[in-house]
């Protein structure tokens, strides 16, 4: 299969879909690998690591895009590539249709087979492509909470940890998942009194038994996020749906309950977020204020820490690439339960439910089946 790699876009996109290492594992499979020049630059990847690893390197993304068989991406394709996409041409990547009816349209329309990381799903629900990923949104959520809390960004001017006589930052974690955990872990470490809120009473009880004293876990519902957000430093939201919309667990009129400098940090906010006054941000202008409360909302956290981020991502779709890359999609997600749940949209229809229920658009479970 020719595989293509573009230089990541969006808004300070520093990601990069497959190292050097990963195009030396599709070579040894037969397959051509075509990357865009300096698409690994932000990672600390030379285009003449990936030239002696195999790749072909081309010059620019219209290119890329001409000659692939298959897309290997980091984030969702924004506007301005919507052209490039061809008809049945394969796109692996982060895509969260459920927060963007224009792009999911512009899918649709292209004829071409989305494949999404964030809803590639095993067996015991797990989502092994959103993991890593998770897993540093949910550690950089304290990072620049902590940060945006000193009073020169408009915090509250609180030390997260405190200090001897004075008592720490008080944050709030509304999910119990990889991201809530981790964000949990963080907070903790440096001294922060946590809450850490869930609808599982079993997900509780294991956050419970791991979580240092300094962590206190709490029922999620209206009336304790209510009396929470009240006297939180720092909220960080966590909560998700694969592939649909999150819901809003904090409203717009929730935020005069707050005390002016308090933090945000929506993690969710790629998924539409879980606080309803978040929209998306860039690394480039972070955060917003809404009613004296600092809204942090970038939609692609990961990106301020490319090195980690690429490595922790890579690691986690190669695998997946490699089967992709043999086998062709519709054999692969026939023989492959978990790569089929990632399908999101193939032929110009919609194969993912809450995809289809976020846009009122139809859904057609059995496109794959019928066409292996």
């Amino acid at each position: 299969m020719i595989i293509g790699v573009p230089k990541e876009i969006k808004n300070n996109e520093n990601r990069v879909a497959l190292t050097p290492a990963g195009v030396s594992e599709m070579k040894k499979h037969g397959h051509a690998v075509y990357v865009q020049a300096t698409a690994g630059l932000g990672s600390g990847f030379s285009d003449e690591e990936y030239a002696n690893a195999g790749a072909v390197v081309l010059a620019t993304i219209e290119e890329v895009y001409a000659i692939a068989e298959m897309i290997i991406k980091v984030k969702e394709p924004i506007a301005s590539e919507y052209p490039l996409i061809k008809k049945d041409q394969l796109l692996f990547t982060y895509f969260h249709f459920a927060s963007s009816e224009p792009l999911t349209h512009a899918m649709l329309e292209k004829g071409a087979v989305c494949l999404a990381y964030e809803t590639v799903e095993k067996a015991d629900r797990s989502l092994p492509l959103l993991v890593p990923m998770s897993e540093v949104a949910g550690r950089m959520a304290i990072q620049q909470g902590a940060k945006y809390l000193e009073k020169p960004l408009k915090g509250r001017g609180i030390l997260l940890g405190g200090v001897p006589g004075v008592p720490p930052a008080k944050v709030l974690v509304l999910g119990g998942g990889i991201v809530g955990t981790q964000a949990a872990k963080m907070a903790a470490g440096l001294g922060a009194q946590v809450t850490i809120m869930d609808l599982s009473l079993p997900r509780l009880r294991y956050l419970d038994d791991i979580m240092p004293a300094n962590v206190s876990t709490e029922m999620s519902n209206h009336y304790n996020i209510t009396k929470a957000i009240a006297t939180a430093d720092l909220i960080v939201g966590a909560v998700l749906i694969p592939g649909a919309k999150a819901p809003h667990l904090i409203t717009r009129d929730m935020l005069k309950l707050m005390r002016p400098g308090t933090v945000v940090v929506d993690v969710a906010v790629d998924q539409g977020g879980c606080i309803e006054t978040c929209t998306p941000t860039t690394h480039e202008n972070p955060t917003f204020i809404i009613d004296d409360i600092v809204h942090y909302c970038v939609a692609n956290m990961p990106g301020a820490v490319p090195y980690t981020s690429t490595l922790a991502l890579t690691n986690a779709t190669l695998p997946y690439a490699v089967q992709l890359a043999n086998k062709g999609w519709e054999k692969a997600c026939n023989e492959n339960e978990e790569l089929k749940k990632g399908l999101n949209i193939a032929n110009g229809k919609i194969l993912y439910k809450g995809v289809a229920e976020a846009w009122n658009l139809p859904f057609n479970e059995e496109l794959v089946l019928a066409n292996a």
